[in-house]
């Protein structure tokens, strides 16, 4: 793949995957550094709301609301609600998804309120995602709430 921030982000699932958790991996991007890396840590950490977003947005620490207006999220899976509700708190104007075939989170309505959205529809991460499913379905329904 040539984009070395989904990379980042893809190398992020792989470690979660491999610590037991849920394949989901996500970078902050500002100004062409990354400056926050997460994956899904629900099971590791027995939280109710670390996705990959939200432990990359943790680990990226306080910024100001003008850095958040200058960032790009990536993430190996299209956002759920939670984490698109915090793409909109803090005004990030564009995500970059791994892919949505998997799980679709509120896409359109992100789009409505100005968010760029850009799919890559990457292989690689399609891949981890249908594997892991297959593996730990009740897992993943637990992840997604249903």
């Amino acid at each position: 793949m040539s984009d070395p921030f989904m990379q980042a982000a893809i190398e992020q699932a792989e470690l979660g995957l491999a610590e037991g958790g849920i394949p989901i991996g996500s970078v902050l991007v500002i100004d062409g550094k990354i400056v926050g890396r997460g994956h899904n840590q629900r099971v590791q950490k027995g939280s109710c709301t670390l996705h990959a977003e939200m432990d990359c947005l943790e680990n990226a620490g306080r910024l100001q609301a003008a850095d958040y207006r200058r960032a790009v999220l990536y993430s190996t899976l299209s956002p759920c609600d939670m984490c698109s509700g915090t793409v909109l708190l803090y005004g990030i104007p564009k995500v970059v998804i791994g892919e949505n075939q998997t799980f679709q989170g509120p896409e359109a309505y992100l789009q409505s309120r100005g968010v760029e959205l850009v799919n890559l529809q990457d292989e690689r991460c399609k891949s981890l995602m249908q594997q892991f499913i297959a593996a730990r379905p009740a897992l993943w329904f637990e992840d997604i709430g249903e």
